[in-house]
């Protein structure tokens, strides 16, 4: 398998990225536009990123092995969009085994043959789901939430409830507060019950001197 680029991994993660010790592997290439992008970079040139085969990424981070085991931690794949790379992480799953507990950080805006393997490879999923007004989405994410509201949809059902979180922000200038609770409503009605309600924090750029 050709090597793919990563925009960073980040070791001895805890309680952000699900059970236990977490590294963060983000992926380069995300199909999503957001306005409010935390990871911008995988957006651009992936030439001066580090590439790594599924092989070169478990020697790098089985390190942490004994943190993983000891407190049911693991990888957490993000990026950019860890669902594009659904064969990068199926062989990294036969590499690490079923021991580490692998988590997809996700928007679910990929093709449903990608989320239905990678049910198959996850044992848990964070996803951002932006916001289920469809305009509102649009205009945020630059394309139609449909896919990804279909995806969740599909997930809960199949996953369970209890292997997905979703992540139900306040956009500012984008959404309110009775939009989400607009989408937390009927991500209820779904059956959802792992619901992160935030805000995202717009840094505005600083000035020179």
């Amino acid at each position: 398998m050709e090597p793919v680029p990563f925009i960073g991994i980040s070791r001895h993660r805890i309680g952000v990225d699900g059970k236990g010790v977490t590294t963060l592997a983000a992926f380069h290439g995300c199909p999503l536009r957001c306005r409010y992008c935390l990871n911008a970079a995988c957006l651009g040139p992936s030439d001066h990123f580090y590439h790594y085969t599924p092989e070169s990424l478990y020697d790098k981070v089985r390190i942490d092995n004994l943190y993983f085991l000891a407190t049911s931690g693991g990888i957490c794949f993000g990026g950019g969009e860890p669902l594009l790379r659904v064969d990068f992480i199926a062989r990294f799953r036969e590499l690490c085994g079923s021991a580490w507990r692998l988590t997809a950080e996700t928007s679910l805006a990929v093709p449903r043959a990608a989320v239905v393997r990678a049910a198959e490879i996850f044992d848990e999923f964070i996803v951002d789901i932006k916001d289920a007004n469809p305009v509102i989405y649009k205009r945020y994410t630059g394309r139609s939430n449909r896919q990804a509201l279909a995806n969740l949809h599909w997930l809960l059902d199949k996953k369970g409830p209890e292997c997905v979180t979703v992540r139900v922000p306040l956009i500012p200038e984008y959404n309110c507060d009775d939009d989400r609770d607009r989408t937390i409503g009927l991500l209820h009605r779904w059956g959802a019950t792992h619901i992160d309600r935030f805000e995202y924090i717009v840094r505005q750029p600083q000035q020179g001197t």
